[in-house]
């Protein structure tokens, strides 16, 4: 089906590679931003406390950070659309039991499944149009991909919300089944097979085990400490396996032959620096978003589609400003704007630390989320370039995958961490003054992260690109950064 030099951007295959992607990743950044919105139906609905909440997003995150890179390495190694239509199947069977969960364990069970689906499908939907078109026509189909991805981030929380509001919160799930699909067929009858011919014979398989069981015992020990008790013995068993784990984790990669994550590339001052920056702010992006949704419905008393509205322009202020960020950090290089962008998002975050009842979205909301949209859009495009010009362009693929990892397991973290240093955790009832007072010390929180985040960026970040150095964008775009 393929010829040797490539897919044409203009032909019709080129254009099925580009539907097939689309809907596929599409799929699982339009999940990421209905379930936020769905969280306080789905609490009404099963009677159960904020560790449940935790529990829905952080099971997806959970599993997805963990395995993103064995993902990729999986497509790379057996053919990227065969990874790709099984990451959409195991995606869609985990989407129809979160439809039909009877209780919110099986819920979250589900979601956990959705995370490994989609750790097979994410990495591989950009993979695939890299493998696929010719070189001159690459960069147009990226690009194609990146705005058409963008549109669904930005219609996501509309449709969570309308459906949360009209039908179910199950409706979130069941939304996926049809594009699932549809993209499935598409692949199959019309997508090109590629891999890495000199992909490592066999995944690290053993390093993606022990960094579930290290982020899955951690997790729950911090979660469910403050629900059960800090002294109940599955708490103190999960902490320890959790510690073990991560501690074999890195004994693990530090000795296989083909490592998930290569060690050596942080070697890399501006790399170890740019990822940093992505821990910190992407802990505050996903902890700050997390709490947002369910103080605006739980307090305020937004609609589930009002509360998925209202941070619509964060979204246009990334569809419409990261390009010419982008630009300006390849012209006079990334370190100003990663340094000014996180501090003027956490100026904004720390804006809607007094959201409460009885505040006006124009007067008391909308301005704190333009000027953290106006950070963000300066944050993102330039972290990119500087994640992809840290090193040698052969490894860029590795540096983008390493770098969503990191972002992934940053807003696993901050879902769980934030919370309970607010006080949060454990807590019954959501919509009361404790969860009020524990939302305005989260927000403080998420400022002081974006802060961090600009401070290691002005001591890490150097704006020389090297000669020559020409990488891929990275696989994520700028808008799917308010998931």
């Amino acid at each position: 089906m393929d010829e040797p030099q490539g897919v044409a951007y203009g032909s019709p295959t080129g254009r099925w590679v580009i539907v097939a992607t689309v809907l596929g990743s599409g799929i699982a950044f339009l999940d990421g931003t209905v379930v936020n919105v769905a969280l306080p139906a789905i609490g009404e609905d099963f009677g159960v406390g904020f560790s449940s909440l935790q529990w829905t997003i952080s099971a997806y995150m959970l599993t997805l950070g963990a395995l993103l890179l064995v993902g990729g390495s999986l497509g790379d190694l057996y053919g990227r659309r065969l990874v790709f239509v099984w990451g959409l199947g195991g995606f869609t069977v985990a989407s129809l039991l979160c439809a039909l969960a009877p209780s919110v364990g099986v819920l979250i069970a589900a979601r956990a499944l959705q995370g490994v689906g989609a750790a097979m499908l994410v990495p591989g939907s950009l993979a695939i149009i890299s493998g696929s078109f010719r070189d001159e026509d690459r960069g147009q189909a990226i690009g194609a991909w990146s705005g058409l991805s963008g549109v669904t981030t930005a219609i996501g929380p509309f449709i969570g919300g309308w459906l949360v509001d009209s039908v179910s919160w199950r409706l979130v799930f069941f939304i996926n089944l049809p594009l699932a699909l549809i993209a499935i067929v598409i692949a199959l009858r019309h997508v090109p097979e590629t891999r890495d011919e000199g992909a490592a014979r066999s995944p690290d398989v053993v390093g993606g085990i022990t960094a579930a069981l290290g982020l899955g015992g951690i997790v729950f020990a911090l979660i469910e400490g403050p629900a059960r008790g800090w002294d109940q013995p599955v708490v103190w068993i999960a902490a320890t396996v959790g510690v073990v784990a991560v501690v074999s984790f890195f004994a693990v990669e530090a000795r296989v032959a083909h490592p998930m994550m290569s060690f050596t590339i942080f070697r890399s001052r501006q790399f170890s620096g740019a990822n940093g920056t992505t821990l910190l702010v992407y802990a505050a992006l996903s902890g700050a978003m997390f709490l947002v949704v369910i103080q605006l419905q739980e307090i305020l008393n937004y609609s589930a589609l009002e509360a998925g509205a209202a941070f619509l322009p964060v979204t246009l202020l990334l569809l419409a400003l990261s390009p010419t960020a982008g630009k300006l950090a390849q012209r006079w290089g990334p370190r100003g704007p990663m340094t000014v962008g996180p501090l003027v998002a956490g100026i904004g975050l720390g804006m809607l630390t007094p959201v409460d009842a009885g505040s006006h979205y124009a007067t008391d909301l909308l301005p704190g989320i333009i000027v953290f949209g106006l950070g963000l859009a300066a944050t993102v495009a330039p972290l990119t370039t500087a994640v992809l010009t840290a090193i040698e362009g052969s490894h860029a693929g590795l540096a983008s995958g390493i770098n969503n990892a990191v972002a992934r397991v940053a807003g696993l973290l901050a879902v769980v961490l934030i919370p309970l240093a607010a006080g949060i955790s454990g807590i019954d009832n959501i919509g009361g003054e404790a969860f009020s007072e524990g939302f305005r010390r989260s927000m403080l929180m998420s400022a002081a992260l974006c802060f961090g985040g600009g401070a290691i960026s002005f001591l890490t970040i150097r704006n020389s690109v090297p000669v020559g150095h020409n990488p891929p964008p990275a696989p994520d775009h700028p808008a799917q950064a308010v998931l």
